[in-house]
């Protein structure tokens, strides 16, 4: 079996970074797998034991990736036969990946990592509402799809996709490692001055809905001043945070910290891991601070009730609802045994799911049910 994945993550031409260990993962599943990520920086080809293959588009603009998408694609289809073609959105990659499998009469797989057909992705932007009307149109056209939960199964059935044509199969993360780890950095210690710590560990961007996180952290220290905030990330929405935590006089309750890679630790020494998006694939966080055993407070979106069960391994509340964020805050803050068992519930949770080599499993499950289809 030879794959042809359309990529965005530039990220795959860093030294040992997670995504190209991913990809060198996924080449011991099959024949070969050639790799052509959209790129404007000049990046050098690379190959990796005869079986992966990753070209860089170097293109000029956006609009030129589909050149070079189509031009390499053509040099690697020559001497290649390629059995699946599969891409990282349902948007432009799915685009690019759409129209080369129908010129060549390949099966496609769309990857759908995110929840676009929820309204709240819809009313972001206008590019969003550009890329629902795209998504459900390559979705109507597309051979198979491995979405990351239920929820975006549901909503793909709904706009008429055939079941048997969708393979959940989530983020993987490395459980056992959070479990593991030491906790090297103490956020009680580090903050002396907070008692009750609420971590959010996220990229800094509208979705995440962090401003909702800020209005209900103003209610929660008139009550427990000695409460804190503090979020780990970078990203577009960083200042206007900084101006909504100043506006709101949140400056002495909330701390900004980079991205770091101790992320374990945090979890560790939180009292509560909080997620407030409006919409989500899954939540990798969220499986990681289950893993750490962090209780964990989350809107209804991504794994809420796939697995986050309110009540009985963390608290899921609906989306947007400050007061119901709140309240559920709160009602871990002041029951240190409820808090202790959702902690519990949620390791034990997260240590039935997969392991490495079942994952890797699935996943090639997933490429040959699409070719069969």
């Amino acid at each position: 079996m030879n794959l042809l994945v359309i990529n965005l993550d530039k990220g795959i031409f860093s030294p040992n970074s997670a995504s190209l260990e991913r990809l060198k993962e996924y080449s011991r599943l099959v024949d070969k797998i050639f790799v052509i990520v959209w790129t404007k920086k000049k990046e050098q080809p690379m190959a990796f034991n005869e079986k992966l293959f990753i070209f860089p588009t170097n293109s000029c603009c956006r609009l030129a990736y589909y050149w070079a998408t189509k031009k390499i694609s053509r040099k690697i289809m020559t001497v290649n036969k390629i059995d699946l073609i599969f891409t990282q959105d349902p948007f432009e990659t799915g685009l690019a990946g759409w129209r080369l499998a129908k010129k060549n009469k390949i099966k496609l797989q769309l990857q759908i990592h995110t929840d676009f057909l929820s309204p709240y992705f819809w009313r972001e932007s206008l590019a969003n509402k550009l890329r629902v009307r795209l998504g459900k149109f390559l979705i109507r056209r597309a051979d198979g799809f491995r979405v990351v939960s239920e929820r975006i199964k549901r909503s793909l059935i709904a706009q008429g996709v055939s079941a048997e044509k969708i393979f959940i199969l989530p983020i993987f993360v490395d459980v056992q490692k959070f479990i593991a780890a030491p906790m090297a950095t103490d956020l009680k210690q580090k903050y002396p001055q907070f008692d009750f710590i609420i971590l959010i560990a996220s990229r800094l961007s509208r979705e995440k809905n962090i401003g909702l996180t800020l209005e209900a952290m103003r209610e929660i220290v008139r009550q427990y001043p000695k409460t804190g905030l503090v979020m780990v990330g970078d990203g577009p929405e960083k200042e206007n945070l900084k101006f909504k935590i100043k506006n709101l006089k949140l400056h002495d309750s909330v701390v900004l910290e980079p991205w770091n890679n101790d992320l374990a630790s945090y979890y560790k020494s939180a009292n509560i891991f909080l997620l407030a998006s409006n919409y989500e694939g899954w939540g990798m966080a969220v499986v990681e601070a289950m893993a750490a055993r962090c209780p964990v407070v989350m809107t209804d979106v991504g794994c809420a009730g796939e697995l986050v069960k309110d009540g009985e391994n963390g608290l899921a509340v609906p989306v947007g609802e400050r007061q119901k964020l709140i309240e559920a805050i709160i009602k871990i803050r002041s029951d240190g045994q409820l808090a202790t068992r959702l902690a519990q519930a949620g390791q034990q949770t997260v240590s039935r799911l997969p392991g490495k080599e079942k994952y890797l499993a699935e996943y090639k499950k997933s490429w040959e049910q699409t070719i069969i289809n």
